[in-house]
């Protein structure tokens, strides 16, 4: 079987499995692999014609559903989530804060290496000072007793060769560290990196059990919830499209079409009558 055979196959699973781009750009990279790696056989251009994707509606929380989630976790997962609500962050892009990012004279958080490689600045919610200061003091300590045996948060890229100790530096150490130690994947060094995500996921799903909501709920819900809460307050869209660090304004419009009444105050023409 060559380059004719694996077209028609990808085209069977767009065409007769309907199955979603991501499944079939699975599909292709096995099939790229084994021709080109095992095979020595380039399949080279095949021209398949390629799944389309669903544009789908974000799912989100109104207000009352985010404080019931929150309301049953504790201490680091009470706190991402609240950050996470508050400041429209990714999950990734909340657990990769360190002290640095923090700025409680702005009000602002800095997002560093975003998606697209891309850094961007947003709000904190001052509420939020106190919980964060205690988290950032707990952070301190653990670097302070990392530091006497030799060790600290990861650096990014050669930031450790380029200045050896800045490990020791409190700027750069995590919000939210791990609690365990891990060796660096690009270094091998022994260091700390920021809490796993998969703690954060976990601690969602315990507390949507000890509620009555139905939606299909996961981290990057927040986020939803934060740039619509945005919009029904008033806020410009050209405003959210910063906050949120999108490219295009068409992205942040997605919103519009979830909010209960929507943006630009339209609504249902059955309220003109009943």
């Amino acid at each position: 079987m060559g380059p004719c055979e694996v077209r028609l196959f990808l085209n069977f699973l767009a065409n007769d499995r309907h199955v979603t781009p991501n499944t079939q750009r699975t599909a292709l990279n096995a099939l790229a692999f084994l021709y080109n790696v095992y095979l020595k056989k380039p399949l080279g251009d095949i021209g398949f014609r390629q799944a389309k994707p669903k544009q789908r509606v974000p799912v989100i929380l109104n207000q009352q559903e985010v404080a019931d989630v929150i309301k049953p976790m504790l201490g680091v997962h009470q706190l991402v989530f609240s950050i996470l609500y508050g400041s429209g962050l990714r999950i990734s892009e909340c657990l990769r804060l360190r002290v640095k990012d923090i700025d409680w004279t702005n009000q602002t958080l800095t997002v560093r290496n975003g998606k697209g490689d891309k850094d961007r600045v947003t709000l904190i919610s001052p509420c939020l000072k106190n919980s964060v200061d205690a988290q950032v003091e707990k952070a301190l300590c653990l670097q302070n007793n990392d530091n006497q045996q030799g060790v600290g948060p990861s650096l990014p890229y050669a930031l450790s060769r380029k200045y050896p100790n800045a490990f020791r530096q409190p700027a750069w150490m995590f919000v939210f560290p791990s609690k365990q130690l891990c060796p660096h994947p690009l270094t091998g060094e022994l260091c700390r990196h920021h809490l796993h995500s998969s703690s954060l996921r976990k601690a969602l799903q315990r507390a949507l059990k000890s509620t009555c909501i139905y939606k299909k709920i996961n981290c990057h819900s927040f986020r939803h919830s934060f740039a619509t809460a945005l919009l029904q307050s008033g806020t410009d869209i050209r405003t959210v499209q910063s906050l949120l660090g999108h490219s295009d304004l068409r992205t942040t419009a997605i919103y519009t079409h979830v909010l209960g009444q929507h943006y630009a105050g339209t609504v249902s023409p059955l309220e003109a009558i009943i």
